[in-house]
């Protein structure tokens, strides 16, 4: 995997922030290489469709999908504002900064933000269930294919020495 891709070196540096295992922060970056078509820069849900077409097909507008994991509804922009001390329920679009989009993700993935579920539910120093920790986004959607993603992101960070003391 490209470590330089996009805001890849941002996610890195958010995780080790936030104190992440390895293994973790492997798995923040294939959710993230997934969630934003494999750019590493955040998006807005449905990018390749017109904001009218969000408008009327969506039903939790304007709270649609932003940033590196897709933050959505109106109570979870509130959630995060309220955690992050960023205004995401006045501008939503702030979700999609690098910075704030980073923050999101780890902070999310890490404290289940997303569906109840978190990282330590399935991955800590010992083992990795990259399939199952898809169930911190979105239940078991493209989890094997994310999973081989999260192996080679692991790889990829073992080589650059996150985590070695």
């Amino acid at each position: 995997m490209n470590l330089d891709l996009g805001y890849t070196r941002q996610l890195i540096i958010e995780s080790k922030a936030q104190g992440l295992l390895r293994n973790e922060c492997a798995y923040v970056l294939a959710t993230s290489f997934w969630e934003t078509a494999r750019t590493m820069k955040p998006v807005v849900e449905a990018y390749w469709k017109t904001e009218d077409w969000r408008r009327k097909n969506l039903r939790y507008y304007p709270w649609f999908g932003r940033g590196f994991a897709q933050l959505t509804w109106e109570a979870n922009y509130k959630k995060a504002a309220a955690e992050l001390g960023v205004p995401f329920d006045k501008d939503p679009t702030l979700a999609l900064d690098p910075t704030n989009a980073a923050k999101i993700a780890v902070t999310g993935m890490r404290e289940g933000w997303f569906t109840g579920k978190k990282l330590a539910d399935y991955i800590d120093l010992q083992h990795s269930d990259f399939i199952g920790a898809r169930r911190i986004i979105n239940g078991t959607d493209k989890a094997a294919q994310i999973a081989r993603i999260a192996e080679q992101y692991d790889n990829d960070l073992k080589a650059i020495g996150y985590g070695n003391a």
